[in-house]
Order: C-alpha cells, then structure tokens, then sequence
C-alpha cells in the first residue's frame, strides 16, 4: 500500500513537473492591453495617434528631403539631423501601426517572435538617438569651443564615421539585449499591460526568476545611457563658459541659439528615458507608465522635426527654395 502511494506521488510530481515545462513553451502569442476605457475616448486616441503618425512621417521625411538635395545644409549638424530622423521614421514606423487597431479593438495580439522584433527595433532606435544626440552635444562643443578648428575636426568622413559606429553600437546593444529578454520563460499569463513589447511588461508576466536579467539591464545601461549623458552634460558646461565669456550679448545670444534647439530635444528625451526605465518606479501606476512611453514613441519623433525647423532660419530657407523649385517646374 505504501509502495503505491510512493508510486502514485513520483508519478504526479512528474506529470506536474512536465506540464510546467510545456506551460513555459505554450505561450506562442501575447496580448496587448493597450489603453484601456470607453469606446468613445479609445476612437479618440486613435485619430489623434493616427494624425500624429501622419506628421511624423511627413515631417522627417521633409528634413531627410531638405538636407539631401540643399547644399546650404551639408553641413555635419544638419547631418545629423537628418540621421535623428531616420532613427525617428524607425520608431514611430515600429510602435504606431500596431498601436492604432489595438485602440480600435480595445487590445489586439502579437506574435512571440513579432513581440521579440518589434522589443529588438525598439532599443535599435532608442540606442541610436543616445549615442547620437551624444555625438551632435559634441559637434556643438566644438562649433563653439573651437570654432577656427571646427572644419578640420568635423570633416564629412568623420561624421560619417562617427554615425557609423552609433548605429554598431545600438544594433550590437540590441541584439545582446534581445537575447537576454528572450530566455525569460512564460507560463499561463500572456496579457502584457502595455501598448508595445517592452522590457519591464515582460518581466511582470514572466514565470521565471528575471534578477539576472534586470542586472545584466542595469549594467547595459552605464555604456548605453550612463556614459553619454555624462558627456552631454561635460559638453554643455564647458558650452555654457564659453557662451558666459563672450563679452557681446549679441554673438552670446547667437552662440546660444546654435545649440538650443539640441539642447531642447536632448532635455525631452533623456527626461522621458529616465522617468520610465532609470528612475525607480515603485508605486508608478501602469498609466503614467505608458504615458510617459508616448512621450519618446510617439510623440518626441514628432517634436523634433518641429523644434529643428521651426527655430532654425536655414531650414525655413531650404524649405523656401524647394517649394520654389518645385512652383517654377510646374510653371516650365
């Protein structure tokens, strides 16, 4: 009798044990939750997104067009802009279209292997915007600090160069990244609290022990967030002496606002960065969460294009000129 009892036990701790295993490999596709609420404020979310997409895309587009055909912005700021853009268009591209029938549905599902895509273009494209708005902090460092040697030292190949190893540098990120989520084990739960895939969502679903892998994130960050905010902050200091040095106010004035716009920018999207994934969230409702997510997704991709433009007189020219170009060949 007690022989089979023993046997009895060992065979359900087997059975149990084997369908954990196999619970760990059922979950093939998630489920976005998305914002949740009333059909009425949900229809209004979507075309407010939906308009939103809308400007990004033509926006950065319109910077791509003006700083590739205009000669007046060959310069290597107004290449980097246009490289900030094409890291924007990635984006919104990777996060809105998703996120418009998921508003129309009140939640839609994704794929495990589109999950892990769409969390892979997702740090490609948060990655890069660090270690570029690091590299252009430094070409205003030297526009201003070093202005006789600024030719020399930001010639074309170098800023090629240096846009080059960005994009290296955040696919190589992104790709140890996406490899570490996607040891994280899944059980039953399958319903992230999120409008994407993102890091923290997928560890509150996970059946697995997720210590490792929050370690290995906050020693990524020192490379990819850490260290450049470092520098920003070292360059705009010694920008700041500088600017404070200039007897005139006029060429102090003019000296400021070479850097501003950037600096605009940088303040919107490290701000959002920090609140959401370095800052501790504890007590952070899922709300505020993705409400600060909407603001580097969804709507910084929007703001940039806005900033450059309007506060920079050689876009509005650029601009100027393509829309004459373009009366005078209808004329012809």
């Amino acid at each position: 009798m007690v022989e089979n009892i023993q046997r009895y036990l060992n065979t359900s701790s087997l059975i149990i044990s084997s369908n954990l295993q196999t619970n760990q490999t059922v979950v093939k596709e998630f489920f976005l939750s998305g914002f949740q609420g009333s059909q009425v404020l949900r229809n209004v979310l979507f075309l407010l997104f939906l308009l939103v997409f809308g400007g990004t895309i033509c926006g950065n587009l319109l910077i791509i067009a003006l700083v590739s055909t205009s000669r007046s912005l060959h310069t290597p700021m107004y290449f980097f802009i246009s490289q900030l853009s094409i890291s924007d268009i990635l984006l919104t591209t990777n996060i809105v279209p998703k996120l418009l029938p998921i508003l129309l549905n009140n939640g839609g599902t994704i794929t495990y292997v589109g999950c892990m895509t769409q969390f892979y273009f997702f740090c490609v494209s948060e990655a890069f915007e660090c270690f570029l708005l690091t590299v252009m902090s430094y070409d205003r460092y030297v526009a201003i600090c070093n202005p006789l040697r600024y030719t020399s030292i930001m010639t074309s190949t170098y800023c090629m160069k240096m846009t080059a190893m960005c994009w290296l540098f955040s696919i190589f990120f992104s790709f140890f990244d996406n490899i570490t989520t996607s040891t994280i084990k899944f059980c039953g739960l399958n319903t992230i609290n999120h409008f994407f895939c993102d890091l923290m969502p997928l560890q509150e679903i996970a059946c697995s022990d997720t210590f490792f892998i929050q370690i290995i994130t906050y020693i990524q960050s020192l490379p990819a967030i850490i260290i450049p905010t470092i520098i920003i902050i070292k360059c705009y200091v010694y920008i700041t002496i500088t600017i404070l040095r200039i007897p005139s106010n006029i060429s102090r004035q003019k000296a400021f606002s070479t850097c501003s716009s950037h600096l605009i920018v940088v303040s919107i999207f490290y701000w959002s960065i920090f609140s959401v994934y370095v800052v501790p969230t504890k007590g952070q409702s899922s709300t505020i969460s993705k409400i600060l997510s909407l603001l580097f997704t969804v709507f910084t991709p929007l703001i940039n294009p806005i900033i450059y433009s309007l506060r920079n007189k050689d876009i509005k020219k650029a601009f100027q000129e393509m829309l004459l170009k373009y009366k005078h060949s209808k004329l012809s």
